[in-house]
């Protein structure tokens, strides 16, 4: 009986996280969740990562699951290829955090941007500089993330680069090299800017999937990973479907020609 209920869940996960993905999703948010897992005699710690996305009616699904090293470039352009061979298409923007190897990534699988969590950005950036002084570079920061406009947020970000420049040279130099990736946010609709800028739309979902693997502790393997967390994924998706749109529908249509004209105004 054990045996022929792990089969139909099993089924049922595998037809949800494989299922056909038709039209387009112009947002795609990418995290990861680690867990512990039995291989070899040993216990592991394997990457889950999650695939969310809006589509142009405005709602939100999950889009897949995926399990390996988060840090191996290869496992990110194999997962990102499975979500385009399933249908996944039309993708402008994705967000995620900065792991090693998923923005080489991204421009070999999508020709879209790349939004770095701006929440996970100042964490590292406050990293760099003594507590004393991360209230202080907080607050400066965020200056930057009010300005009305590209044009305004990248003048803002250098001019705040500039003043820790001298007494914070990392967060300095974490700041040159994080700007285009972290303001690209920007080049999108001011409607949906506040949504999109991190992955913190995936914070009760995680949380939910924390308290899931919580309860198993280590996993015998990752069929049984795929199991637990693909039936959370199921669940979680339903409840989106039921929600009202995650973002306006007519600003999604506008969002291809909103973005070539912002990018346009940028260049010049």
């Amino acid at each position: 009986q054990v045996s022929a209920l792990c089969q139909d869940i099993d089924e049922g996960v595998d037809s949800f996280l494989e299922r056909p993905l038709e039209g387009e999703w112009p947002y795609l948010w990418l995290d990861a969740t680690y867990l512990k897992v039995r291989k070899g005699g040993r216990v592991v710690s394997v990457a889950a990562i999650i695939a969310s996305g809006v589509n142009q009616d405005g709602r939100r699904e999950i889009l897949g699951l995926g399990l390996g090293d988060s840090e191996a470039q290869v496992f990110w352009v194999d997962f990102l290829r499975r979500l385009r061979q399933r249908g996944l298409s039309g993708v402008q923007l994705i967000i995620s955090d900065a792991h090693e190897g998923l923005k080489a990534a991204i421009s070999q699988v999508f020709a879209a941007s790349w939004q770095r969590c701006r929440v996970h950005f100042l964490r590292n950036l406050l990293a760099c500089v003594p507590k004393t002084s991360q209230s202080l570079v907080g607050t400066l920061v965020r200056q930057v993330f009010v300005q009305p406009d590209v044009k305004a947020a990248q003048i803002a970000w250098r001019h705040v680069a500039d003043q820790l420049r001298l007494r914070f040279p990392k967060a300095a130099e974490l700041m040159d090299q994080a700007e285009t990736d972290v303001l690209a946010h920007l080049h999108f609709p001011a409607a949906h800017r506040l949504k999109i800028h991190s992955t913190n739309p995936l914070e009760r979902l995680n949380k939910e999937v924390k308290r899931r693997a919580n309860g198993v502790g280590i996993f015998p393997n990752e069929a049984s990973i795929r199991r637990l967390i693909g039936a959370v994924l199921m669940e979680q998706n339903e409840e989106w479907l039921l929600q009202q749109r995650y973002l306006p529908q007519h600003t999604i249509a506008d969002t291809v020609l909103e973005t070539e004209a912002l990018t346009a105004l940028t260049a010049t």
